[in-house]
């Protein structure tokens, strides 16, 4: 059995991981969702739930400081649900992908299935944490999709662009942890455990999302790669026009919970400062990341250096 996975791609070598070693990594952070929330274990709303690096609403000058906590706090419930929504789709192309493969690799399957049902449980997780934040906040904070229409529209396009859609994802959740989370001591205590073990466990799908890259590409010509990258920022503009609305929908939540009506003015730069803020949450911390670009330059040098010249759209 192949327990170590390299590149068998003609333009570059990927990140070499182990299946064995992420199965055994998952069992070393793994945890159950009542350990985590549910009890005592209850939201602060008296903070600031995402780190201002992803929320940007003190460049929002016309607000004052209770204003820009529950912008804050709209944008990490939206951040929380966003997640469960895009692990709707990955859950069942994950499936998909092992599936054919079932009598195989025993690693490598127990591997991903390990990482499914991981996604399942962050679904669940998500759900819960949804509700609670709706019952103590107050105020209906409405967020994209179905995620049934979400992950049709996702799932309808080749499975190399979905794969690199959800490396994406992976990655960016490394980044949000390690460079904005991790070490922000202003943040809630409750919802910053939540994307700690969130991250503990999206550490390992990471490699396993890059293996999978490696099987998806394998035997695939310049075309077809080409073909692939397409599709993935196909997917991410496509994302991006929901993250437009979910802009809209945070502003709608605002001002309900606030009781504030903003000028029209106020409201034009609302919707930009978030929309960008949003952006460079979701499209450009995956996009930009070292290993996301580490991974599609192994595929095609030429299409990093056109992701590196799409990135600065989502900054």
């Amino acid at each position: 059995m192949l327990d170590a996975i390299t590149t068998r791609s003609n333009k570059g070598s990927l990140p070499k991981y182990d299946y064995r070693e992420t199965i055994v990594a998952s069992r070393r952070v793994n945890w159950a969702i009542e350990d985590i929330i549910g009890g005592d274990k209850k939201l602060d709303f008296s903070k600031r739930f995402m780190p201002e690096s992803l929320a940007r609403v003190d460049g929002l000058g016309f607000l004052n400081e209770d204003e820009k906590r529950v912008l804050n706090q709209i944008r990490g419930h939206a951040y929380l649900s966003i997640f469960g929504l895009v692990e709707e789709f990955i859950l069942p192309f994950v499936l998909d992908h092992v599936r054919p493969s079932l009598d195989k690799d025993d690693y490598r399957v127990r591997a991903f299935l390990q990482f499914a049902s991981e996604e399942a449980k962050h679904i669940q997780l998500f759900k819960r944490f949804s509700r609670e934040f709706q019952e103590n906040f107050g105020t209906e904070c409405k967020v994209i999709g179905p995620p049934a229409e979400v992950a049709k529209a996702v799932l309808a396009h080749g499975p190399l662009g979905v794969g690199l859609v959800i490396l994406h994802i992976e990655w960016m959740t490394q980044r949000h942890y390690l460079d904005s989370i991790r070490n922000d001591q202003d943040l809630d205590p409750q919802f910053k455990s939540l994307l700690k073990h969130h991250w503990l466990e999206e550490a390992q799908h990471a490699k396993l999302d890059t293996m999978m890259i490696e099987a998806l590409a394998a035997g695939m010509s310049e075309q077809q790669i080409k073909e692939g990258v397409a599709d993935y920022l196909d997917i991410g503009g496509f994302l991006d026009t929901g993250l437009k609305q979910q802009t809209l929908f945070d502003l709608e939540a605002f001002e309900t919970a606030t009781g504030r009506t903003l000028t029209e003015a106020e409201r034009e730069e609302f919707i930009t400062v978030q929309h960008q803020a949003n952006r460079w949450t979701y499209l450009g911390t995956g996009m930009s990341h070292p290993k996301f670009l580490e991974t599609v330059g192994a595929l095609d040098p030429a299409e990093r250096e056109k992701l590196e010249e799409v990135v600065p759209a989502f900054c």
